[in-house]
């Protein structure tokens, strides 16, 4: 079973068709810290704030449960807001998060008045190393992003793609069995179905 953690952070049906799309027939969106312990994937979506979704989090459990589904080793798959709230601290809110990964997330401060906050459209990503779930897409291609906030990891060893918004940021992160997408695959047309296509097969071994 791969379970999609409710946590109120939206987009959540968008998530399971893109699961069934892939073939993935057994996607279950589900809001219970238990169902998340047991599943054998687990993907982590979101749209939001930080601050609201954290504390949601903490509520139901699902805090404790994910942090205990990362060290059991199986796959898990962040997209967006989940792909922030796995790091340290979040300067949306000042808040405190799961703390998977080192790191903190922070919010756009660009020089060029061109360019608006959040960031809202398409943008190719720069894959800096390898991974499975990388398998079906190259380095240039392009995803779809709805973001203010960016992450900022501890260790560059973490970072697997990176894109240009004035200026380079991390978008796309991992670590063990752990992946995460600062872009909406879900959104992103036959690339981001692509991406979940491999996290399907894969078993969350990490890359060499």
């Amino acid at each position: 079973m791969l379970a999609i953690v409710d946590y109120d952070a939206g987009n959540l049906r968008s998530v399971q068709r893109a699961c069934q799309h892939v073939g993935i027939s057994d996607a279950e969106i589900t809001a219970d810290p238990d169902r998340v312990r047991v599943a054998d994937k687990v993907i982590f979506p979101g749209v939001g704030s930080s601050e609201s979704a954290v504390v949601t989090l903490q509520a139901r459990g699902l805090d404790d449960a994910l942090t205990e589904y990362y060290h059991s080793g199986k796959p898990l798959l962040g997209i967006c807001l989940g792909s922030q709230i796995v790091l340290d601290h979040s300067e949306e809110g000042d808040k405190d998060c799961l703390g998977l990964l080192a790191g903190r997330v922070k919010r756009f401060q660009l020089a060029d008045a061109s360019l608006k906050v959040p960031h809202i459209g398409w943008n190719s990503v720069d894959i800096v190393r390898d991974h499975p779930v990388l398998r079906n897409i190259k380095s240039g291609d392009e995803f779809y992003f709805v973001h203010s906030y960016f992450v900022e990891p501890a260790d560059e060893a973490t970072v697997y793609g990176r894109t240009n918004y004035g200026g380079e940021f991390c978008s796309m992160l991992g670590r063990n069995n752990l992946f995460t997408t600062q872009f909406h695959l879900e959104k992103s047309g036959r690339l981001g179905l692509g991406i979940l296509d491999a996290f399907k097969e894969w078993d969350g071994t990490p890359p060499c």
